[in-house]
This record gives C-alpha cells, sequence and structure tokens, in this order.
C-alpha cells in the first residue's frame, strides 16, 4: 500500500512539474513537448489508479494526435525566442482570480457533493452498479443512461466548434479574377475586337 501511495505521489509531482516548465518555458517547441510529458504522467497515474481505458486514451488520442498537431503546428510557425523578458506583473491579477474561481469550484463540490444528474430524487448505488463491468463498460453505462442529454450536449458544442474552425479558415478574396468560360464562348467577336486605325 506505501508502494502505491508513492508511486501515485511520484507521478503526481512529475505532472506538476512539466505543467509548470509548459507556462514557463520560453521556447514553444519545448511547452508541447512538457505538454507532452503531462499527458503521458497522467496515462501512468491513471493506469495505476485503475482506469485503463482512460489512460490509453490519453495516449492515442492527446499524445499521438493532439499534441502532435500542436507539435507541428508551432515547428511550421517558426516562432523565435524572443529576447525581452515578458511583464509577468500584468498577468499575475488575472492569474489569482482564475485560481479563486476554480478553487471555489472545487470547495462547493467537495461541500455540497455535487451530482450532474437531473432528477435528484433518484438514488443510484454506483457500488453495485460498477462492481461487476469493467472500466469501459462502466464509463459507457454512464455516459449512455444517466448522463446521456450531457455526453450528446457535449458532443454538439464540439460540432459547432468543428464548423466554427472550419469557416474561420475559408478567407473569399473578392480581388481575384476568375474566368467565366460560358461567358467567353457565348460572346460575338464584334463585340471584343477593336480595330483602332493609326496615323502614319
Amino acid at each position: 500500500m506505501n508502494t502505491e501511495i508513492s508511486i501515485t505521489f511520484i507521478f503526481s509531482s512529475f505532472v506538476l512539474i512539466s505543467a509548470l516548465m509548459v507556462i514557463y518555458s520560453s521556447n514553444a517547441v519545448h511547452s508541447v513537448l512538457f505538454l507532452i510529458l503531462v499527458f503521458f504522467n497522467m496515462a501512468i497515474l491513471l493506469l495505476f489508479l485503475g482506469a485503463e481505458f482512460i489512460s490509453f486514451l490519453l495516449i492515442i488520442v492527446y499524445v499521438g494526435a493532439i499534441a502532435v498537431l500542436f507539435l507541428f503546428v508551432v515547428m511550421m510557425l517558426n516562432t523565435k525566442i524572443s529576447s525581452k523578458n515578458m511583464d509577468q506583473k500584468s498577468i499575475w491579477p488575472l492569474g489569482i482570480i482564475i485560481f479563486f474561481i476554480i478553487s471555489s469550484q472545487f470547495y462547493n463540490i467537495n461541500s455540497q457533493n455535487l451530482v450532474l444528474v437531473f432528477d435528484n430524487n433518484i438514488l443510484v448505488l454506483w457500488f453495485n452498479e460498477s462492481f461487476f463491468f469493467n472500466n469501459i463498460q462502466v464509463i459507457g453505462k454512464l455516459f449512455y443512461t444517466y448522463y446521456s442529454f450531457l455526453f450528446f450536449l457535449s458532443s454538439f458544442l464540439l460540432l459547432i466548434a468543428m464548423i466554427g474552425a472550419i469557416t474561420l479558415t475559408l478567407h473569399h478574396k473578392t480581388n481575384i479574377k476568375k474566368q467565366q468560360i460560358n461567358t467567353q464562348l457565348i460572346r460575338n467577336y464584334k463585340g471584343s475586337i477593336k480595330f483602332i486605325y493609326l496615323r502614319k
């Protein structure tokens, strides 16, 4: 038991150190590499906690797709390391406000034991629901029975975000001259050719 607790504290400290290095690293490529390290340590931590599906999902989706995409985008942008030190005094008030908001949310969750269900009169015995199933079956049962509306709502929000990202990349330029082949073929030669008589 002490070994499991020590391993959990070790990987938790690795997650915190890597997350701090993502913020304080001056090079954008190094920040993305530390972000990949955060996901990798979180996957190992979740694997020790018994959430195998979420652990492999972090490795495949976040590390294999999203973080590598971030790395390619940062490398293609050709960002340069700024020699000037950024004024961090202007960022501290915003960081303190966000910290107090997140801390208050965690305090409300721990104190009131909030559960995201619409009918609070239903008593769900989670031990009986999750004891006879593996990790993937428990997640699927929770998503598609108790949290089905929230699951589809989050999917709809992700669809809107995807459509918005696609529309932002579409740049229609109005100053581009395009050929109209049908109009050019129908046009009479008398209206397109002009004879100019030059005096000698």
